[in-house]
């Protein structure tokens, strides 16, 4: 049993190597009007600039469309000072309706598709910073007719703090480790929120944001339904920054231990398979079942050897992240959180999601009432 772990990581290895030596980033001549949509809460880190590095896109025709809560949102005199620095580009604000939806990010957006003036959407979240070649390395794919949307990685690259170092090694060590496995045995049936590419036809097979206007995981979810309509999900080695939204260890684990508990109720069998892929507690439950050196060497060597492997192939050898070499001791602290959380996970049935609380029952968001 404590073995199995140690097959899972070889098989990260595999699966990442493979993707990286294959998977190119080309800007094309794919070039159609976008939308760019970012829905908007309150103000991220550098929320300026972050806004900013779109209004500087090496692009022919776009729009950077905002949705926010109300007019008294404090992200909004953000956008109207950009809108004002940058008047040669298309930029709108809007506001959410009041409709009840459960999710807010999810009405925003649904808002959002409804206001757009262009067929090709662009989806990110607002503390995402990208460089001028962003919309034309992200859109080009969809210029192959097989290709339904495409998503891409991101990092931060500004980690000061230790939860924001341990965030950091986490997406590259642990989440990331697991997309590509998924990949190799499933196919991209995912996407990640920090980068969605689609259009509006391919929302629209599958019901739109209004069908997921009540349930959790949307990102997750949009590249699921469009994959199972049919369509290709790309997932390019292209890399946009984002701060780590970990002001605090106590923030990162609830964010984390969030995840969790929403993947226990999307995927059950997969978050409780989980458990197979915890290479330091099985580690850990070797050496205290048989506490010799023989097994000591063996199980901490491979268990180092194969963590640090993963972690290389895919921050260095694939995404070019700098200063990964100092985070590697951090690996197994990271390893230890994420196991306790997972276990955590099973006795949590609500989660705490910007200002509430929610069950999440049959799939969908139930607020809870004070």
């Amino acid at each position: 049993m404590a073995t199995f772990p140690f097959i899972y990581y070889l098989l990260a290895i595999y699966s990442s190597w493979r993707y990286f030596r294959g998977a190119r980033v080309d800007p094309g001549s794919y070039t159609p009007p976008v939308s760019n949509l970012k829905p908007i809460h309150g103000i991220e880190p550098d929320a300026y600039e972050n806004f900013a590095s779109f209004c500087r896109q090496d692009y022919p025709a776009y729009e950077l469309l905002f949705c926010a809560g109300s007019p008294s949102d404090s992200a909004v005199p953000i956008v109207e000072k950009l809108a004002r620095d940058f008047p040669d580009r298309n930029i709108r604000i809007v506001y959410r309706p009041s409709d009840g939806a459960s999710n807010d990010k999810v009405a925003k957006l649904r808002r959002l598709v409804a206001e757009a003036r262009h067929e090709v959407l662009v989806i990110n979240d607002s503390d995402v910073r990208v460089a001028p070649d962003y919309f034309r390395s992200v859109v080009a794919p969809l210029g192959r007719p097989e290709v339904g949307a495409v998503t891409c990685f991101y990092a931060s690259t500004q980690d000061t703090t230790f939860a924001e170092n341990l965030h950091t090694i986490g997406m590259l060590s642990d989440f990331y480790a697991g997309l590509l496995v998924a990949r190799q045995l499933d196919g991209v049936k995912f996407a990640i929120g920090k980068t969605i590419v689609t259009t509006r036809a391919n929302l629209a097979e599958f019901g739109g944001y209004e069908a997921l206007e009540n349930r959790p995981g949307d990102d997750l979810l949009v590249g699921r339904l469009i994959a199972e309509a049919g369509h290709r999900v790309e997932l390019l080695p292209y890399v946009v920054q984002t701060a780590s939204g970990a002001g605090s260890f106590e923030d990162l684990l609830q964010k984390r231990l969030r995840w969790m508990v929403v993947m226990r109720h999307m995927r059950t069998a997969g978050h409780f398979g989980l458990v197979f892929t915890f290479g330091l507690p099985w580690t850990v439950a070797a050496l205290l079942a048989h506490p010799t050196a023989c097994v000591a060497a063996a199980y901490v060597g491979a268990y180092a050897s194969l963590r640090i492997g993963m972690t290389w192939i895919i921050a260095r050898r694939g995404l070019r992240q700098s200063g990964v070499w100092r985070r590697m001791l951090l690996i197994p602290v990271w390893d230890a959180a994420a196991f306790l959380l997972w276990l955590t996970s099973f006795t949590r049935s609500s989660i705490r999601w910007r200002d509430g609380q929610y069950h999440i029952r049959d799939g969908q968001l139930v607020p809870i009432l004070d």
